[in-house]
């Protein structure tokens, strides 16, 4: 009997010792604004995360786990829901959110938490973030100048601003004086709004009044039709141009014929079967709207979702490099998770080709950039 029970207890050893040993998952902490004034942007974030938990859903051995927490467009519950992946959830990485002052308070708990956060909205952080945060949006500077260039060509010579009073108001209204001057373009105006305003009568008469060649919102999201749709109202025959923040459906929607003509910047994945086959962003922007419509039904309208998406792609890439230093969950791992992100070099996404440097927030170049116009409801490559 003895023997039996010792050959029994032999081949179950055995039988333990040649069973696979199961890697332990990375979880990624999503944030984005699913109600609220900004979720015209962090819907199509949400739809984003879920194409590319379809289209790359391990990394190598391990599986990933995704936890989706919803801001509701406010930086005090972005900041918290952040606090919360990261020191109850202990996620691995961070991703959000859709708006620039949310993003920003989630940059400093990742700061804090020594988490690395890959935000997909363009922000500015401090000097001793210590490589912490990412962004896988384009550089607003960059963006703003290839629509001034556009400016510049078409004979513009006065511009009036108007956007947001938050942290997205600032960076536009930046990098549009720091590119008009050197263009020679004047910049007439600096008129302000919050999102949830309901109109901008006063500011957009002011505008009129100085008779601007054009007019250059810096703002994004529904909230941001509200300029356009009063200045067809004054019946303004100016130029009209804005920020990558307005490619959503919602925003076309609202906007309607008030914003037609409207040129921004974007990333050349809203155009992407235009693009040339050896165009390293052709076959990953294409990939992107297969796995879209899989998962969705239906084909991306928004630049946005591509976004999330980019985000997703840098962080498999990277966790790839860093799971061979370190273990998921572990504090080592957010650290090698880190220094591997700002060891990418030449990644094809869909809205660029990213390359990080250490300390450096931004990873892509000119590449990213091109300017669509707003025809009829559609957006076309602008000549």
């Amino acid at each position: 009997m003895k023997t039996s029970l010792t050959r029994f207890a032999i081949a179950a050893l055995g039988a333990a010792l040649a069973a696979p040993v199961l890697a332990a998952d990375i979880k990624v902490g999503v944030i984005t604004s699913l109600s609220g004034p900004v979720s015209a942007l962090g819907i199509p974030y949400a739809k984003g995360i879920d194409a590319a938990k379809a289209y790359k859903s391990t990394v190598g051995k391990h599986n990933v786990q995704v936890i989706v927490l919803d801001d509701a467009s406010d930086p005090t519950v972005a900041a918290r829901n952040a606090r919360k992946l990261a020191t109850e959830d202990k996620v691995d990485v961070l991703i959000g959110t859709s708006g620039v002052p949310g993003a920003l308070a989630i940059s400093g708990v990742a700061r804090e938490s020594k988490t690395p956060l890959i935000s997909p909205t363009p922000l500015s952080v401090p000097a001793d973030d210590q490589g912490w945060t990412v962004t896988v949006s384009q550089p607003f500077p960059l963006m703003v100048a290839a629509v001034v260039d556009k400016m510049k060509a078409s004979g513009v010579k006065t511009v009036a601003f108007i956007g947001f009073s938050d942290a997205l108001g600032d960076l536009a209204y930046d990098s549009l004086v720091k590119a008009a001057e050197p263009a020679g373009i004047k910049v007439t105006a600096n008129e302000r709004y919050a999102r949830g305003d309901s109109s901008v009568a006063g500011q957009i008469l002011k505008i009129v009044a100085s008779r601007p060649d054009a007019v250059f919102a810096g703002n994004s999201g529904t909230p941001g039709a509200l300029p356009y749709l009063a200045l067809a109202e004054r019946g303004y025959k100016g130029q009209i141009y804005g920020t990558h923040g307005l490619i959503t459906a919602d925003f076309v929607r609202v906007g309607g014929n008030a914003a037609n003509g409207l040129m921004v910047p974007s990333g050349p994945v809203m155009v992407a079967d235009q693009l040339p086959e050896t165009n390293p962003v052709r076959k990953v922007a294409l990939d992107y709207r297969a796995a879209y419509q899989k998962v969705h039904g239906s084909a991306p309208v928004d630049a946005f979702s591509a976004y999330t998406f980019d985000a997703w792609l840098v962080f498999a890439d990277a966790a790839a490099r860093a799971a061979a230093k370190a273990e998921p969950g572990t504090p080592e791992f957010r650290v090698a998770l880190r220094d591997a992100i700002h060891e990418t070099k030449e990644l094809p996404g869909t809205h660029g080709v990213f390359t990080f440097k250490p300390n450096e927030p931004y990873g892509l170049d000119k590449r990213s950039a091109v300017v669509i116009r707003l025809e009829k409801g559609q957006w076309k490559l602008a000549p």
